[in-house]
């Protein structure tokens, strides 16, 4: 999860630093805007114990932050979800954080995030999006940019299981985040896209599905959120999921809240309405975002208007 402070200072778990190769940046191209990045990538970079390693990225928010206005909500913009799943048992709701045992879709498309920061390694959660390119990944804005800074060795693992990387490693050859974002870092406008490349001759929706999208669907929602936490008490080993009637932020931003007892490390995983537990499929409206450190156990997540649409439409014909 995204703890946001005022200084933005990144919390870093004790023993888990793993010192990156840092490399430089590849150099922008004409392709390129300030909203977008093509991150180096090492080949071979990610190990099984790189990733058991990586420092889950996590940020705190404090009273005082400006406030940012948020544009006019437009009509509702849905994206359909690219395949379903085999039924499950249906699990608990609400839930305050547990390991998701119900199967279906959303453990395919669903997955973490790795990628190098500052020297060091770090990751978060990112989930599989229906997409005109079928390669498109949703995750928080600072899941790809943080304190001025792309990411770099950015790295998508679908259904990640303590070390292994099932459906493969899923290089990014561009990331974007909303313009608010990419220049100033609003809180409000927490979102990132990557666009991944084929592997083994498929696309990433091909090979693990993908979940519906929807924008300025409105507050006030049952929900579903799912990441890969992976600060204390968690390891990041397990999708885990929380559910419940989410609200709106009444404190520094225009959110969604939800409670929720997820850590850091689930920063970008999804949020969903019209969650299907038999099927695994939803509606993506939110990301894990972040917390304030004066309310435990709730969760914040951006809304999704025109600025994430935006975003999203780049990304997806990129």
């Amino acid at each position: 999860m995204n703890r946001h402070r005022t200084a933005l200072s990144v919390l870093l778990s004790a023993g888990a630093l793993v010192a990156g190769v840092l490399t430089a940046a590849t150099p922008s191209t004409a392709a390129d805007t300030p909203t977008s990045f093509r991150p180096q990538q090492t080949q071979g970079f990610w190990t099984a114990e790189r990733m058991r390693a990586a420092t889950p990225l996590d940020v705190t928010a404090v009273p005082g932050a400006a406030r940012t206005a948020v544009a006019a909500s437009a009509a509702p913009t849905a994206i359909a979800p690219t395949a379903a799943s085999s039924a499950v048992s249906p699990t608990a709701f609400p839930q305050a954080g547990g390991a998701w045992t119900g199967g279906g879709a959303v453990v395919k498309t669903s997955g973490r995030v790795f990628f190098t920061m500052g020297g060091r390694t770090a990751s978060c959660s990112g989930n599989s999006i229906t997409s005109a390119n079928g390669s498109t990944v949703m995750t928080a804005g600072h899941c790809v940019k943080y304190q001025g800074a792309w990411h770099t060795n950015w790295v998508f693992v679908p259904a990640y299981d303590n070390g292994s990387a099932p459906y493969g490693q899923w290089p990014a050859t561009k990331t974007f985040a909303t313009d608010q974002w990419a220049a100033s870092e609003d809180m409000n406008m927490d979102v990132g896209l990557a666009v991944v490349a084929p592997l083994n001759g498929q696309t990433l929706s091909q090979a693990v599905g993908a979940q519906g999208v929807l924008f300025n669907g409105g507050y006030n929602k049952k929900m579903y959120s799912f990441g890969f936490p992976a600060a204390a008490p968690y390891d990041g080993t397990k999708l885990v999921y929380c559910s419940g009637n989410s609200g709106k932020d009444f404190l520094l931003t225009k959110d969604h809240s939800l409670g929720c007892n997820m850590t850091g490390g689930s920063s970008g995983g999804p949020w969903f309405q019209d969650f299907n537990e038999a099927t695994g499929l939803g509606t993506q409206v939110s990301v894990n975002s972040f917390g304030y450190t004066f309310l435990p156990n709730r969760m914040y997540g951006p809304y999704f208007g025109n600025e994430a649409k935006a975003a999203y439409d780049k990304a997806q014909a990129s």
